[in-house]
């Protein structure tokens, strides 16, 4: 009679579970997270055990919260974008350029909805240099996401078509904002910092050489007072402000957008730079005086 264990199938060991006995034993006594906040305090637990560092947390607390959020939770919203207009002449554009201080730029035809494409700046050198090229044939593809799109898919997308912007379109095919690779990493790793951002103890107004100067948006008004040698202070008496930027938003009435600009005090504030809903950078200048009507009648 034949042996109905036969001795190829008697001493296979099992699959699935290479788990040691005293990895089972551990495990049991210390069982392991079983959701994501469990896992977030047993990180805390393991930083204030010194067994990883404060930066390494928040970066792997970053990369676990990453599934929760969308493109739509990230975006620049529409109104905040810098578009560039393909009928725009090169002059207009190259002055976007400076002022926003962007390297990718979505394209419009038409209407701000309609867009085309995106537009590198470091692309515009080529118009310097052969003036008769087609501004169309220097588009690249843009790329079109939804509000929904998970930051880990849409993560995984700009790597693999080697992206670093996107177009985020709402429920009715509408463009709703956009987003670039920045503003997901900055989830991980925090605020990324670029050349507009100068460490507070390094200053916050510098002089340009085209005499205008470029102010940050954290600087004391006071500050800002005593610099320019001006009287600076809320339409509202019953306002008051700390820094600059604060003040400059109440006096325009919304959050400014970049290129915005106003004058107060006999200054020209021109919106440089914006960051996470704040202006980062002002450029300023003296306001140019009012034509005098006297001077030139008769």
């Amino acid at each position: 009679m034949s042996d109905p264990h036969p001795a190829s199938s008697r001493h296979l060991p099992e699959r699935g579970d290479k788990r040691t006995f005293l990895q089972k034993v551990a495990e049991f006594i210390h069982p392991g997270p079983d959701s994501k906040d469990e896992l977030i305090e047993v990180l805390a637990e393991a930083e204030d055990n010194e067994v990883i560092g404060a930066e390494s947390r928040v970066m792997l607390e970053g990369v676990l919260r990453l599934a929760d959020l969308t493109a739509g939770d990230t975006m620049v919203a529409a109104p905040r974008m810098d578009l560039v207009d393909i009928d725009a002449p090169y002059d207009e554009l190259l002055h976007l350029v400076i002022d926003t201080a962007h390297s990718r730029f979505p394209v419009y035809s038409g209407e701000r909805e309609n867009i085309i494409g995106i537009l590198l700046a470091k692309d515009l050198l080529k118009l310097q240099r052969a003036p008769e090229l087609n501004i169309r044939a220097l588009l690249r593809p843009a790329v079109f996401v939804p509000e929904s799109k998970n930051l880990n898919d849409l993560l995984r997308e700009f790597r693999s078509t080697r992206s670093h912007l996107a177009v985020v379109i709402d429920e009715f095919g509408r463009v709703a904002g956009l987003i670039t690779i920045e503003d997901v990493l900055e989830q991980i790793v925090g605020e990324i910092e670029d050349e507009f951002d100068i460490a507070e103890d390094e200053g916050d107004i510098f002089g340009l050489a085209d005499r205008s100067y470029r102010v940050s948006g954290d600087t004391p008004v006071d500050r800002v007072a005593e610099a320019f040698g001006v009287a600076l202070a809320s339409s509202d008496p019953n306002e008051e402000f700390d820094t600059i930027g604060g003040l400059i938003a109440h006096e325009i009435g919304h959050v400014p957008s970049r290129g915005e600009e106003i004058v107060l005090a006999g200054l020209r504030f021109v919106v440089l730079h914006t960051k996470g809903g704040a202006v980062r950078w002002f450029k300023v200048r003296p306001a140019a005086p009012a034509a005098d009507d006297s001077a030139t009648a008769g």
